[in-house]
């Protein structure tokens, strides 16, 4: 049986979670849950990488591991990028995303894949707030009170 290509054990992993999504996002393919990013995969100079959140102090501890890097831009805030030639076993890059989508998924969305609520029982996603009126935003900006 062929392996299948990095980006469709990626895909496998990722789009089996709870409302979990792929986008293209800085013409890369990224995996979201309710709009928010929890893993990516990247091509970068021919070298294909995956990138995923970590708790600080794990994503401290995996860089020390040669096939693991900070994340540009966001590695402060505990995203770390993985070169794909270094996976050694899918599950460990699995447990690894399942971090990722503790850290951004909703609370209810993470008790699915813990088996602590039924799957069906979906919470809503949250309202964006509504603009608010012209009248509104001027006073607000003027110091006025609101009744």
């Amino acid at each position: 049986m062929a392996r299948s290509s990095p980006l469709n054990e990626m895909r496998r992993i990722c789009l089996a979670l709870p409302e979990a999504t792929e986008t293209m996002t800085w013409g890369q393919p990224h995996f979201r849950v309710r709009g928010k990013i929890f893993a990516g995969f990247g091509d970068h100079g021919g070298t294909e990488s995956i990138g995923f959140k970590l708790e600080r102090e794990h994503a401290d501890a995996a860089i020390q591991d040669p096939r693991f890097t900070r994340a540009p831009y966001v590695g402060q805030h505990g995203w770390i990028s993985m070169d794909v030639k270094g996976v050694r076993d899918w599950g460990e890059v699995r447990a690894l995303v399942l971090e990722s989508y503790r850290l951004i998924a909703p609370k209810a969305l993470w008790a699915v894949v813990q088996g602590k609520a039924p799957a069906g029982d979906k919470t809503p996603p949250r309202r964006k707030p509504r603009p608010r009126s012209g009248a509104a935003r001027s006073r607000s900006r003027s110091g006025a009170t609101r009744r």
